[in-house]
């Protein structure tokens, strides 16, 4: 089997593992669970938590003393074996905790898959730019294919996702030691600075005022990602709240539809090395940014019926929104750094990204929803208006009493209705996101020869 085909099968079931559950567990836990907003916020911070010093610490044990498709094996055994347990809980707080557990076994198997793969495509003399993003599509395609079987067989709302994501993450624990060795590369010296004794020579790009710039505004566009994540699927989802919207196609397979930025993720991807070559890394960010603010606005005024095309278009530009920042953004690091610290450098982009930029847009968007963008409703008129309904419309009766409420005599509930307010949601995400694409054009200096990267 070629190098280019086993990296290719890596970097599909990589993300098979995480497209089973990511978009659709925010309907497991507001739909079959019922838990709160804050507490889903604090779920989808897990990644960045454990983003924080998983990555960085697996790369540098990488770098210095264990092969990384070794390591990359462990991490995903150890991650099913959290998955096939996710099922059992049905605390908040011990789900919150497992799932943080699985997230520091998965999250540092993100860096370590794109080292494996750039260690062993250098080795076999092969163009970065040019044979990564096609390597790389595949994964995009097996984020798809998990979130078409997950919705197709009837489980975005179960815990047989988990299952599912499972049993493929034990297959590619088995089929890593199939994948090319790659030995650690920053072995001992003699006269080493204690930087260096312990691995921690990547920390040193943070001197440098570009890389510097380059991880803190990856931070923000990594809160960006966490958004759309976290509510894009259970945002189309709650259009069923409306009557007018209650049959539609868009509610019934919202993974389906959401599952169109993956396939523009395909798109963009190989697109990567023309834009990069021909425009650097300053202007691909840029479009990124962009990109994120239409990603948002769009989602603020689509719905699924005239305002369908909105949605689709949203889904879109999502392709492009994170493809010219991730995967840019790691060729970037790749490039700027040397071998030694390979692992370690990929470790602190993804910490940056998905460590404390998943944990600001995780935490501070859950909070920040459930204070100023949930509204309440006390009475059933209003609802009815809100919803653009009748009073006596039998979708919105059976809404209210699926929620434990009751309605009394003069049309009073027996307890608050809360909806989220998804346009002002979005909208807010969008300005969040052009006022980083603003600072980023004004700060981030870098000189670009169209000849190289």
């Amino acid at each position: 089997m070629s190098i280019k085909l086993r990296l290719t099968i890596m970097s599909f079931f990589q993300f098979f593992v995480w497209g089973a559950w990511l978009i659709t567990i925010a309907n497991y836990w507001f739909g079959t669970k019922q838990w709160d907003g804050t507490q889903f916020g604090a779920i989808f911070a897990t990644m960045g938590i454990a983003s924080l010093f998983m990555p960085t610490l697996m790369g540098i044990i990488a770098d210095r003393w264990v092969n990384a498709e070794k390591l990359y094996s462990l991490m995903h055994f150890l991650y099913a074996a959290t998955l096939f347990y996710l099922p059992q809980v049905d605390d908040p707080q011990l789900f919150f905790y497992i799932i943080l557990l699985a997230m520091c076994f998965y999250m540092p198997t993100l860096a370590l898959s794109n080292s494996i793969s750039y260690t062993a495509l250098t080795t076999g003399k092969y163009d970065l730019v040019k044979a990564f993003p096609p390597i790389r599509v595949w994964g995009t395609i097996g984020f798809i294919a998990a979130m078409w079987l997950v919705n197709l067989s009837g489980n975005k709302a179960t815990a047989h996702q988990f299952h599912i994501a499972g049993v493929a993450a034990f297959g590619l624990s088995l089929f890593a030691w199939s994948l090319p060795k790659c030995p650690p590369r920053n072995v001992n010296r003699d006269n080493q600075s204690l930087m260096q004794t312990f691995g921690l020579e990547a920390f040193k790009l943070f001197g440098n005022y570009k890389m510097a710039l380059f991880f803190i505004f990856s931070m923000f566009l990594g809160g960006a990602l966490q958004l759309t994540n976290a509510y894009g699927d259970v945002f189309l989802d709650e259009f069923k709240f409306y009557p007018k919207y209650a049959d539609s196609f868009v509610i019934e397979y919202s993974t389906i539809i959401m599952s169109i930025s993956q396939v523009s993720e395909t798109l963009f991807i190989l697109a990567i090395p023309f834009f990069l070559k021909r425009f650097g890394i300053k202007k691909v960010m840029l479009l990124s940014m962009f990109a994120w603010v239409l990603r948002f606005g769009l989602f603020a005024y689509g719905d699924p019926t005239v305002g369908l095309w909105m949605i689709v278009l949203s889904c879109i530009v999502y392709g492009m929104a994170f493809d010219f920042f991730n995967i840019s953004g790691s060729l970037f690091v790749e490039t700027s750094t040397n071998s030694h610290i390979r692992s370690s450098a990929q470790g602190l982009f993804m910490m940056m990204t998905n460590g404390f930029g998943a944990v600001l847009g995780s935490l501070l968007s859950g909070w920040i929803i459930d204070h100023y963008f949930t509204l309440h409703f006390a009475d059933l008129s209003t609802l009815a208006t809100y919803l653009k309904t009748d009073v006596s419309n039998q979708n919105l009766l059976t809404f209210v009493q699926n929620r434990g409420v009751s309605i009394l005599q003069d049309g009073l509930l027996s307890g608050e209705v809360m909806l989220k307010d998804w346009q002002h949601i979005w909208l807010a995400f969008a300005g969040y996101t052009l006022v980083i694409a603003i600072l980023f054009a004004l700060l981030f200096k870098h000189k670009h020869e169209k000849s190289a990267l």
